[in-house]
């Protein structure tokens, strides 16, 4: 069974499965010449001939062995390349979907896009390198060994041959049932380890909410789900195991009998026999591991379905250009996750070099899907963006994310060195710019350890506090100097004085002639900005700098207003607690 959708995924690595097939056919040569080179010594004992006649048979019987060996390593070693290769380019494809997809998709969890790219590349390069040489092989030995055996005895020879088929069409008559199985296998494995996930990444909210016994309830239950149809397949394996190995044993059987009889009624020479026995077992053993490798075929063949359903998903589509400017637009954009739910609705923006535009609004105005459709994440249903004029659209991704630098109160800080963390926003930076930048955002005291820039950070920096990660994270996104620079909720969750710090140096950043997009849910911070949109309800319902906004007396103002309000109360009641 080939799957052609899977075997096309592999593209030019195909000829390593077919000089794998060929050193799987040498190997059956070598074991053929090995074989007939024993029965000749043999009987040449038997007629107790003189040692000078043992010389030739000897010398092949040593070259077999030597060659067969030299087969084996060549056929593994080729396995091994195959399986490298596959899992590389499997694993490259999926990493880079990824990326071109910017984010989960429906029916995609990171979870389950983690465990296909682990387990379900693992499961396919058993696939390609297990069962599909194994499959060509299957179908070329039982007919290289006819064309020999039939010399010796061609009665013997057809029984075997007509004998062998019994076991894929047992394998047939198992594929229905298999398929379904290993399809519900696959789908129990990544429910799990979504769940697990969720889990893990929730552990703190489930010490809080006091949740932890319900989660381990679904965990189990998840497992147990996992281990019962686990089970099933084992029961299926060895069910199947045992009729291959009834037809296999049972049909080299009856061609030792066929042999033994034709060698009673004097139709056969006893060392003619002897070879036509030895060699009745390798009729069978390549239908017997193909039928063994079945079994992993299914595993990979739900992996690989998996796989291709998530390389077809279509990409964010864009051109070729690119983009040479920084002023930044957009214009009469709608859009919606869900038909007739429009969270964006006919917005037109404008961000410009040397300003700061700020976007505000209460929780759920669109804020979040605007930073998404500047990054090219989502794209507009109606209306466009665009950088000097130009949709981009039309502009190469690379050439767009070249141009655009986000901060956000999530950006990651990798498990990696101080250096390496900035050299990932850009590369070559040297150490003297690096301290620079820790002293720019007060974070000297991260490199002034024994170990310096090439102290290695905890998995997303939590060995350091909140308001110092956040300031590392804005000092690497300093280092990559885009010309257009995104700061989302920057200043969110963390202390006033670092809160002070990251928007001291935002504002510096506009006067070198950056594009300035500030998204910030607190309003002091975006006093100074040079124009400021206000959404309510995916649209932009007041524009102006803050002077004309709090003159309209419009929503901002009562938003503004409200947040002053909380601000002083929270100030008056700690210091009367003082």
């Amino acid at each position: 069974m080939i799957d052609k959708d899977l075997f096309r995924l592999i593209g030019d690595e195909r000829r390593y499965l077919a000089m794998t097939v060929v050193a799987m056919l040498f190997c059956l040569l070598c074991n053929i010449g090995i074989a007939f080179s024993v029965c000749r010594i043999l009987d040449l004992l038997l007629k107790a001939q003189p040692a000078s006649a043992y010389s030739l048979p000897a010398a092949l019987l040593s070259i077999g062995i030597l060659l067969r060996f030299l087969c084996g390593y060549l056929r593994e070693r080729l396995r091994s390349i195959l399986g490298g290769k596959v899992r590389v380019k499997m694993r490259t494809e999926v990493f880079d979907k990824m990326l071109r997809l910017g984010g989960e998709r429906e029916g995609f969890t990171l979870s389950s896009m983690t465990q296909m790219a682990l387990e379900g590349v693992e499961q396919l390069d058993l696939y390609f390198t297990a069962y599909i040489p194994q499959f060509f092989y299957a179908l070329l030995a039982p007919a290289v060994l006819f064309i020999v055996l039939v010399f010796v005895s061609w009665k013997a020879s057809l029984v075997l041959l007509f004998l062998v088929p019994l076991i894929p069409l047992s394998i047939v008559l198992f594929s229905k049932y298999a398929k379904r199985i290993f399809g519900k296998y696959w789908g129990r494995y990544l429910s799990m380890g979504n769940t697990f996930l969720d889990a893990v990444q929730g552990m703190r909210e489930l010490k809080i909410f006091e949740a932890e016994e319900r989660m381990g309830k679904t965990i189990h239950d998840n497992s147990e789900e996992f281990r019962r149809i686990t089970m099933k397949v084992l029961v299926m394996q060895l069910f199947s195991t045992t009729i291959m190995d009834l037809i296999a044993y049972g049909g080299a059987g009856i061609g030792v009998a066929m042999v033994i009889l034709n060698m009673q009624a004097g139709l056969l020479a006893p060392m003619a026999g002897l070879f036509v026995v030895l060699e009745a077992v390798e009729f069978f053993l390549p239908m017997r591991a193909f039928g063994s490798a079945f079994h992993v075929a299914m595993n990979g063949l739900s992996a690989g379905k998996r796989l291709l359903a998530f390389f077809e998903i279509e990409d964010p589509s864009w051109g070729n250009e690119m983009p040479q400017g920084a002023s930044m637009a957009l214009k009469d954009v709608t859009f919606a996750y869900e038909e007739g739910q429009n969270v964006l609705d006919g917005v037109s923006m404008t961000f410009l070099p040397g300003t700061m535009t700020a976007i505000v609004g209460e929780s759920g105005s669109g804020k979040s899907t605007l930073v998404k459709l500047l990054l090219g994440e989502k794209r507009a249903d109606r209306g466009e963006v665009t950088i000097d004029g130009k949709d981009i659209r039309a502009c190469s991704r690379e050439g767009w994310l070249g141009k655009i630098g986000v901060v956000s109160y999530d950006s990651y800080i990798f498990h990696e060195s101080i250096r390496d963390n900035f050299r990932m926003a850009k590369r070559g930076i040297e150490d003297e710019e690096i301290l620079s930048l820790l002293k720019s955002m007060r974070l000297e005291r991260l490199a002034s350890g024994g170990e310096g820039l090439a102290r290695v950070l905890n998995e997303n920096a939590n060995d350091i506090s909140g308001g110092e990660r956040q300031r590392l994270a804005m000092a690497i996104g300093m280092a990559s100097d885009k010309p257009i620079e995104i700061y989302d909720e920057a200043t969110s969750n963390i202390d006033v004085e670092s809160e002070r710090i990251i928007m001291s140096e935002i504002r510096e950043r506009k006067k070198k002639g950056k594009t300035i997009v500030l998204i910030s849910h607190r309003l002091e911070n975006v006093i100074s900005s040079d124009n400021i949109y206000f959404l309510k309800g995916g649209r932009v319902s007041e524009e102006g700098n803050h002077a004309t906004l709090c003159q309209n007396g419009g929503d901002y103002l009562t938003l503004y207003r409200n947040q002053k309000d909380l601000e002083s109360g929270y100030l008056r009641k700690a210091g009367e607690e003082a």
